[in-house]
């Protein structure tokens, strides 16, 4: 099992350049789990394709439906204090504590793109995978 950021989701379920790396990280381990903050996330991310014109509304109800089966039973609440003592040793946001707090609390990797959370939480994370 791994966890992904929200980004990564989004990278598999929507076309873009890392999309083949997402199709590949999920042909290596299709087990992914995420906080369930990655929702409000993942919302917010189809939100900004329906402004931009690249979705319609019923495209970004669809993905966002194919995103929740994905994750069904893989969704988790993390501990509050675990998340903001992640806070208080980093410069990282609450938000993006909550994957690393969920990826220690699982004994898992959390895969990302994002760098400020790479140099922060090296023993916890790694960068999506080069295809």
């Amino acid at each position: 099992m791994i966890v992904v950021d929200t980004n990564v989701l989004a990278y598999f379920l929507l076309p873009c350049e890392f999309s083949r790396q997402a199709e590949g990280l999920f042909e290596r381990d299709p087990d992914w789990a995420a906080p369930i903050l990655w929702r409000s996330e993942f919302r917010n991310l189809l939100a900004g394709h329906l402004r931009r014109k690249a979705l319609t509304f019923d495209e970004m109800l669809r993905v966002q439906a194919e995103a929740e089966s994905m994750l069904r039973g893989s969704e988790y609440e993390v501990d509050s204090q675990r998340v903001l003592e992640l806070v208080r040793d980093s410069d990282c946001s609450a938000y993006d504590c909550e994957f690393v707090a969920l990826a220690i609390r699982m004994d898992a990797t959390l895969v990302t793109m994002d760098k400020k959370l790479l140099r922060a939480f090296p023993s916890h994370t790694a960068a999506l995978p080069p295809q």
